[in-house]
């Protein structure tokens, strides 16, 4: 493939700096969009001005981008109804119950168990990152709040268990995109390949431990420890000035009058979103694999999973959420059907700019494909090769590309069809390597702030983007330095 040389980092990199100096993510965005088409078209501002009004309209030519923002969008109506119909209101009587109850029998710390219970949910809901990310935000967000936690701690808790949670337990889409990656480069048994990567992929195993560690140590640092004091001393969940991703209609909308709080209201579509996402990847990959008819059943769903549209499952899954509750409100009369299409456009219109910044992000996504950033940052990284040190060169640089492209799915594509051969050709450890390509490309992309997990996980939690990038940065980069160093002790142990 063909690279535009070291022009092809400068608009992914000076996006992201942008981003991180000025807060206008927007703004950034559509610089490094423009400077990375003006690149493309020789230096020419006209036409490359042009050409970056046209990218953003060609976003939506690729029907996976188009159902990623109208999900996104829709997100909006589910968040509005679970809050106007009484449903976050009943849950978190719940969720008093069980904290005064706790506290009766002295067991542990209020604040640390409401932490550690958004931690496990988003743990046991591993089917897909964006329902992950979404429904940590959704419920817990109204907990955090009236608990007098950080926004940034919830958008940390819910990004650094998204990613790392759907690539531990791959009985995802996840899973089977990584072992068609594998099969590619001529293995028979991808599945026992990926098995035996499994214990070396440190980082994201890591990533979940720090969150806990966090938690129960309360030893905060960086700016996530200002965040922590100024709640302390303020009561502000948000800084002065911030900007969350999410319209404050959304967020601070109060329970209808007369209408009792019944937890059921939230806990049902939510459930219904969580349970309808492998359902529908079943559904939308069944005809995709060739005679599933002769494969024992339990191929048969793997193998359907594997090959579902990721993109169309959690578009239909939010869209029978929004339904059942429509019908759940309608039928309880506490909306009539003009409220209930009212509420659904309100709670659109609130996602607007997440929508927006979607779109961006695709088409930030793009340039970096028609620049070769991948590519480059790869082949530049064969100058160090050395036998011993393949696996840390391989997560290092399937994090550089994973932060510039703000995709892991993307990283790991490009980085198994160069570590393997790699690996293979200076007889490095085979599971070492591919177990960096991947941890690198998680970690690439949690730090990210042009990822699309990175900006769901601002919306869901309705932090301020660059707020969410910079207070989970320094923990992200800890782990990542460990697992750098155990990637370089392990290759010299086990070449």
């Amino acid at each position: 493939m063909e690279h535009f040389g070291f022009w092809s980092l400068f608009p992914p990199l000076i996006a992201i700096i942008l981003a991180i100096k000025t807060r206008q993510v927007f703004i950034s965005l559509f610089f490094g969009i423009w400077l990375g088409w003006v690149i493309l078209s020789d230096f020419n501002f006209l036409t490359g001005t042009i050409a970056s009004i046209q990218a953003l309209v060609d976003v939506f030519k690729d029907a996976g981008n188009t159902r990623t923002i109208m999900f996104s969008s829709l997100v909006g109506a589910l968040i509005a109804f679970i809050q106007r119909s009484g449903g976050v209101e009943g849950f978190i009587k719940y969720i008093n119950k069980l904290l005064d109850f706790l506290e009766k029998k002295k067991i542990g710390n209020s604040r640390v168990i409401v932490q550690l219970l958004a931690w496990l949910t988003g743990v046991l809901i591993f089917v897909e990152s964006s329902i992950n990310v979404l429904t940590v935000g959704a419920i817990f967000r109204p907990v955090f709040d009236k608990m007098k936690i950080p926004r940034e701690k919830l958008a940390y808790i819910a990004d650094s268990i998204s990613a790392p949670t759907c690539i531990l337990i791959p009985l995802n889409a996840w899973g089977a995109y990584i072992m068609g990656l594998i099969a590619a480069q001529g293995f028979d048994n991808p599945f026992g390949v990926m098995l035996g990567a499994f214990p070396f992929n440190f980082y994201p195993m890591l990533a979940l431990g720090m969150v806990v560690y966090i938690i129960l140590s309360k030893k905060d640092f960086g700016p996530m420890k200002k965040a922590e004091i100024r709640v302390k001393e303020t009561g502000k969940v948000l800084r002065d000035g911030a900007t969350p991703l999410i319209s404050s209609d959304i967020i601070s909308m109060e329970k209808k009058k007369g209408v009792p709080a019944r937890a059921r209201n939230m806990i049902i579509p939510i459930a219904v979103m969580v349970g309808m996402m492998p359902l529908m990847l079943v559904f939308t990959g069944w005809t995709e694999v060739p005679n599933i008819e002769s494969l024992p059943w339990y191929q048969q769903l793997f193998n359907a999973i594997g090959k579902g549209s990721g993109s169309a499952s959690v578009l239909y899954s939010v869209l029978t959420a929004i339904s059942v509750g429509s019908i759940m409100y309608m039928s309880q009369k506490i909306f009539s059907f003009k409220e209930t299409f009212d509420l659904i456009m309100k709670g659109i219109s609130g996602l607007i700019p997440l929508a927006l910044l979607m779109m961006l992000a695709f088409a930030i996504g793009t340039v970096c494909r028609e620049l070769g950033t991948g590519v480059y940052v790869a082949e530049v990284s064969k100058i160090w090769l050395s036998p011993s040190f393949v696996p840390a060169i391989i997560f290092v640089v399937a994090s550089f590309i994973a932060f510039s492209t703000g995709t892991s799915w993307g990283t790991f594509a490009i980085m198994i069809s160069i570590g393997i051969p790699m690996a293979e050709t200076l007889d490095a450890n085979l599971y070492l390597t591919l177990a960096a390509a991947l941890g690198g490309g998680v970690f690439g992309d949690h730090c990210s702030p042009i990822s699309d997990t990175t900006i769901i996980s601002s919306m869901a939690s309705a932090c301020d983007h660059i707020d969410h990038v910079k207070t989970q940065l320094p923990y992200a980069l800890v782990i990542g330095g460990i697992t750098t160093v155990m990637y370089v002790i392990l290759g010299l142990i086990m070449h």
